[in-house]
């Protein structure tokens, strides 16, 4: 009864907020968000370029470098280098969709008193990116499995293209699914979560930044994957993606999009799995 009432109180002065203007450090704020998203976005062209090339695998298919540990370079030194490319990225591709819910965070943050709203949201976008950076180092160690495994069998590599296939049709269902439906609605009514998820306190941004990106990945694991089997740095692809995800969240007929994608998906990866056997 006790977390009913808080929330609902949540919920009203998060109204509240989304009424109020704009002050200064809010504005300040946003600008400090486009600089963040411009150098993350920078840096992303900047590494994907590095990272265009491959080597064409038995099976028509072109291993990407970043699954590569280079002549000299350590797996840890990989890693890393993935890691870094992985979150610059998410950073671009993520901040403009997530940034409605870490503004009206910060707005409720101030109108309840908090002492330090601001920090408390840096640490909420913390939070948030820390899922997609564990999610980042589950995309490099299966990458990395597959592509070392494909090197050692000429056999097993002509299986990736119909693998990738199967890939393409699974995250298709998952976009038709109720439950992306379920996590979509999350990401897209920032005042349902917070009237959920709001805790006060400097670790309950860090907490709310974790439970929104555990939602935001459970709603766009399978566009990630879509990616990754595109071109995961392939920057015609990242924004494609990009531009998905943010209309799904942010376009009144968001999940209508989320099921063409879907069926898109299905259908090219039956095609996929087609021209691989």
């Amino acid at each position: 009864m006790e977390v009913s009432t808080n929330c609902a109180v949540t919920r009203e002065v998060a109204e509240q907020a989304v009424l109020a203007s704009p002050d200064r450090t809010e504005q300040c704020a946003r600008a400090t968000a486009s600089g963040v998203f411009l150098l993350a976005a920078a840096y992303t062209f900047y590494a994907a370029r590095g990272m265009s090339g491959g080597m064409t695998m038995p099976g028509g298919w072109t291993m990407p470098m970043m699954w590569m540990v280079m002549p000299g370079q350590s797996l840890a030194g990989a890693a890393f280098v993935f890691l870094l490319m992985w979150q610059a990225m998410m950073i671009a591709m993520m901040l403009p969709s997530s940034w409605p819910t870490l503004e009206l965070y910060s707005r409720v943050a101030r109108h309840t008193g908090q002492r330090w709203p601001m920090f408390n949201t840096v640490l909420a976008a913390v939070g948030y990116f820390t899922v997609w950076g564990a999610f980042g180092a589950i995309a490099f160690a299966a990458g990395f499995e597959i592509s070392r495994a494909a090197m050692f069998s000429p056999q097993l590599s002509k299986w990736v293209p119909a693998v990738a296939g199967v890939s393409l049709v699974f995250a298709g269902v998952w976009q038709l699914t109720p439950l992306k439906q379920s996590c979509l609605q999350h990401c897209r009514d920032p005042l349902m979560f917070l009237g959920h998820a709001y805790k006060p306190g400097v670790w309950g941004g860090f907490r709310l930044g974790l439970h929104h990106g555990a939602f935001c990945a459970a709603c766009c694991w399978a566009l990630m994957l879509m990616q990754m089997v595109l071109g995961v740095m392939n920057l015609a692809v990242m924004t494609g993606v990009a531009a998905i995800i943010a209309t799904e969240k942010l376009w009144k007929r968001g999940p209508l999009l989320a099921r063409l994608v879907g069926a898109v998906s299905i259908v090219a990866g039956v095609s996929l799995i087609a021209r691989s056997i």
